[in-house]
């Protein structure tokens, strides 16, 4: 028994690229490869694309609350006389 084992699984119901045969094609785990055992046919795994962020109305700069300066606010107890007091 060798010491080395590959690890390779099928893929099933893949079919290969380039003879169409199906369940055909194994994966080298560790390289990502992935071979046609009927054809010969390899080839690596493809880079998978960058992702962008989805543009959202909250992801956009414009989104984007700017502070406003805080006001003071005045209360006023209606049943006191400072309320009548300011209306004249």
């Amino acid at each position: 028994m060798s010491g080395f084992q590959s690890r390779r699984r099928f893929i099933a119901g893949a079919v290969c690229p380039r003879c169409s045969e199906m369940d055909k094609i194994v994966v080298d785990l560790d390289s990502d490869q992935r071979e046609c055992v009927a054809c010969g046919f390899s080839e690596g795994r493809p880079e998978a694309p960058a992702v962008e962020e989805v543009k959202t109305r909250v992801s956009r700069a414009s989104a984007r609350r700017v502070e406003t300066p805080a006001q003071v606010v005045r209360l006023l107890d209606p049943g006191s006389n400072a309320a009548s007091d300011a209306d004249e």
